[in-house]
């Protein structure tokens, strides 16, 4: 397993699909939504299809190898 790292998105909460891009997970809105909808993509270990998903403080978003934490 990959180490996990912090990503701090300087709030209390950011939609999945604006993290992905923050994080550096996923280069654009558009490959981040195709993602979402075919389900590569998992919060907390379950697979999440909703764009407009609220993250908050320790959520765990996994993509293709990778796994970050949200942080303030």
């Amino acid at each position: 397993m990959s180490a996990i790292d912090d990503v701090s998105i300087g709030g209390e909460v950011i939609r999945l699909g604006q993290f992905l891009k923050f994080a550096g997970l996923i280069d654009s809105g558009g490959d981040a939504k195709e993602a979402i909808i075919d389900g590569f993509v998992k919060v907390n270990g379950e697979v999440d299809r909703r764009r407009g998903r609220q993250l908050r403080d320790g959520d765990l978003v996994s993509f293709e190898a990778r796994t970050v934490r949200v942080r303030p």
